[in-house]
């Protein structure tokens, strides 16, 4: 059997529609969109479409997407530039504890500049309660952040009841939706979404690529972080990279004609994936909401076997026993433990990330496989002979 990837979550195989289109403007269509003649004209029309290609999948106006070189970047400027632009009138922040790191380190260094930031606990399932988040609002609440699909768990949050909290109570609402664009419906004008960031390489488009959208009416103000020529209206300047962007672009297309074909097979290997895993396996346990989900995540704790040796059992398998960003370190999920989660289950916890091209048979090796390696380590294990006794 050949290697198997299901850490979609971490990021995903370009789709070679998204290269093919990509490929003319590294050789061919080469101009820099900022110039005043032929080849720069072309390249800028190839920009602009794929602005509008990106809006279209969030409900947006093409006028009001700007491209950055990834999420984090665009993160950063939504939540530190709308800050050190508004932050005379209003210096509170409201996030949750389980945001992913982009968000929760651009609130820590605001933090060091004198603003407060509040950090929501999750239910057990892992949801923001809109409620919580309206009992947090002061007049000097600035800002709210709320990723719309969390990219451990999967757990879908109440993005439109947060938006409308905001809207009423005049708080700019951001929301991370880099796991969200193309798996559940966003619509900036109905969820009243004040700022939205998303990255290309989630939905099948290259490395290096993310997008912002930015409120005009009511027109949402940032201050750059970084500064140079006056591309993307100044807020990320430097000559844009056209082929990225019409990867972006083209990537975004296809998650908005094919989501709901996409969705539902992968639902459907996801569920087989999971039933079998369930019926074959003891002490399995699903982090996350059970149905508030998208259907490409998968976290579970597999108890008495610690992810990593899990991980190790299975190497021509590729999962992750946390965040990708958070990988290369021994501690535990952040996410698990605000959700209140123990310890000794957060350690065995496996992510599965399905997508665009996981096959069934791709899934159903995979559960085989974890459970004949689940079975194998907890014979090996003291630890799990004892706790199962004791049961």
């Amino acid at each position: 059997m050949r290697n198997i990837y299901l850490d979609n979550q971490a990021t995903t195989q370009c789709d070679p529609r998204v290269l093919e289109v990509m490929l003319p403007y590294f050789c061919e269509i080469y101009g820099n969109p900022s110039s005043d003649h032929d080849f720069g004209y072309q390249a800028n029309a190839a920009l602009e479409k794929a602005r509008e290609q990106t809006a279209q999948i969030i409900g947006a106006q093409a006028k009001d997407i700007l491209f950055a070189s990834g999420a984090t970047a665009a993160v950063n400027t939504a939540i530190i530039g709308c800050a050190r632009f508004y932050g005379k009138k209003r210096n509170h922040i409201i996030t949750s504890a389980i945001e992913h790191k982009c968000v929760l380190e651009s609130c820590k260094a605001l933090q060091e500049e004198g603003f407060e930031v509040s950090y929501l606990k999750p239910t057990i399932d892992g949801i923001i309660e809109p409620g919580a988040v309206e009992r947090l609002i002061s007049d000097k609440t600035l800002l709210a952040s709320v990723m719309a699909v969390n990219n451990e768990i999967g757990t879908i949050q109440p993005i439109r009841e947060i938006g409308n909290i905001c809207r009423s109570h005049g708080v700019i609402f951001h929301t991370d939706a880099a796991q969200a664009i193309g798996k559940i419906d966003i619509d900036v004008e109905k969820d009243n979404i004040s700022m939205l960031t998303l990255s290309g390489h989630k939905i099948y488009a290259p490395k290096g690529v993310g997008a912002i959208y930015i409120s005009s009416s009511p027109k949402i103000k940032l201050r750059p972080l970084i500064f140079g020529g006056g591309q993307e209206r100044q807020l990320f300047p430097g000559t844009t990279s056209v082929p990225l962007c019409v990867g972006l672009g083209r990537a975004c297309e296809l998650m908005h004609t094919e989501m709901h074909e996409v969705n539902d097979n992968i639902s459907r290997i996801k569920s087989r994936f999971f039933d079998y895993i369930t019926k074959n396996i003891e002490q399995v346990y699903l982090n996350g909401h059970k149905d508030k989900r998208v259907p490409h995540n998968l976290n579970m704790s597999f108890a008495g076997v610690e992810g990593e040796s899990l991980m190790m059992a299975m190497p021509e398998v590729a999962v992750s026993s946390g965040s990708a960003c958070t990988s290369d370190t021994l501690e535990p999920s952040y996410v698990l433990k605000a959700m209140g989660i123990s310890e000794d289950l957060i350690h065995t916890a496996i992510r599965f990330g399905f997508g665009r091209f996981t096959t069934e048979d791709e899934a159903m090796y995979v559960a085989q496989k974890i459970a004949e390696s689940v079975k194998k380590l907890r014979s090996m294990s003291p630890i799990y002979k004892r706790s199962s006794a004791i049961v």
